[in-house]
């Protein structure tokens, strides 16, 4: 009994030991997550001493988003020597894309600044390229499409077909309109007109002005057709053809960057926002302690999130290519 007593004992101060061990596995692993995930941030850098370049990507639809305003306002605070903005966007609302453009240019008033267009940049896409001093794109890239649109699907015809009227009682005729659900009238075209114009002529004073253009120049590019990197650099939507190794020059050369410095990317999201890394940190625990269902949905429900739809509201700078009948 006595023996079977001190095996007993034995067996629990090694599982104590072992228990205390893994503890100490873990506190290292996850000091180790967060002091990589704080070095991935601008601030995280600046404390660590990095100097590098930071990268900012603009892809997609482009809409208001007070996010990407604060983080700007954050990244033009950082220490990085100069910002390259990778463009990739077929445009978006005008709000936004203005937007985007005054948060570039309150960036670019504190850091060298420079374009890359990644593909496409079209109408709100080059509206936020026109913040940028010089833009750099590939030979077969999209540029341009300076136009603004007013798109809204009328069911007059159809809800004849299937017998049903949509009433409605308005303070005036042109409260709501157009609505989709009567044919639009005159005066409503007439205002829909005007408001399209008045921001056709924002986009074009945008352009000339940043882009130094005379009215001649003006109106060979600003007929909402896209063009080629070859044909931008010619019409001086384009200040150079390249990639991110031609804007690293053009900073070095012309804004005296220092040669050699490292390029980051910049995340949009705020500081600790998406908690990335403390979602593995907890995984990582909680695998160690044994629970690796929990641990599976902790890194499930940071990853999977539900598809947001994207409302585009009010008049769109977008390019979209014709679909045929």
């Amino acid at each position: 009994m006595s023996l079977e007593s001190d095996v007993i004992v034995d067996r629990r101060r090694m599982r104590r030991k072992l228990t205390f061990w893994r503890v100490v596995a873990v506190l290292i692993a996850i000091a180790a997550i967060v002091a990589f995930g704080v070095y991935g941030t601008p601030s995280g850098r600046k404390l660590a001493g990095v100097n590098a370049i930071e990268r900012v990507k603009i892809e997609g639809l482009i809409r208001s988003d007070q996010e990407r305003v604060e983080a700007l306002e954050r990244l033009a605070k950082s220490n990085a020597p100069a910002v390259i903005v990778h463009i990739n966007s077929p445009g978006g609302t005008t709000s936004g894309s203005e937007q985007l453009y005054d948060s570039l240019m309150r960036l670019k008033a504190k850091k060298p600044l420079v374009v890359v267009v990644d593909g496409l940049c079209a109408s709100g896409g080059y509206i936020a390229a026109l913040a940028s001093d010089h833009i750099v794109a590939q030979q077969t890239a999209l540029v341009g499409s300076i136009g603004v649109l007013f798109q809204f699907p009328n069911f007059t015809e159809l809800l004849k077909t299937v017998g049903v009227q949509v009433e409605s009682v308005k303070s005036s005729p042109l409260k709501a309109a157009p609505n989709g659900y009567e044919p639009t009238s005159p005066e409503a075209r007439a205002a829909l007109d005007a408001l399209v114009k008045d921001s056709y002529a924002w986009f074009k004073g945008l352009v000339q002005t940043r882009r130094s253009m005379s009215e001649e120049q003006l109106a060979k590019v600003s007929d909402g057709r896209v063009f080629t990197g070859r044909q931008a650099v010619g019409l001086k939507l384009i200040d150079q053809l390249g990639d991110e190794k031609t804007a690293i020059a053009w900073l070095v050369a012309e804004k005296k960057v220092k040669s050699g410095l490292p390029v980051h990317d910049f995340k949009m999201s705020p500081r600790f926002g998406d908690l990335t890394f403390l979602r593995t940190a907890a995984a990582v625990t909680l695998n160690a302690l044994g629970l690796s269902n929990i641990a599976r949905q902790v890194e499930q429900t940071g990853v999977v999130r539900a598809v947001d739809r994207l409302g585009l509201d009010g008049m769109l700078a977008l390019w979209e290519p014709a679909v045929p009948n």
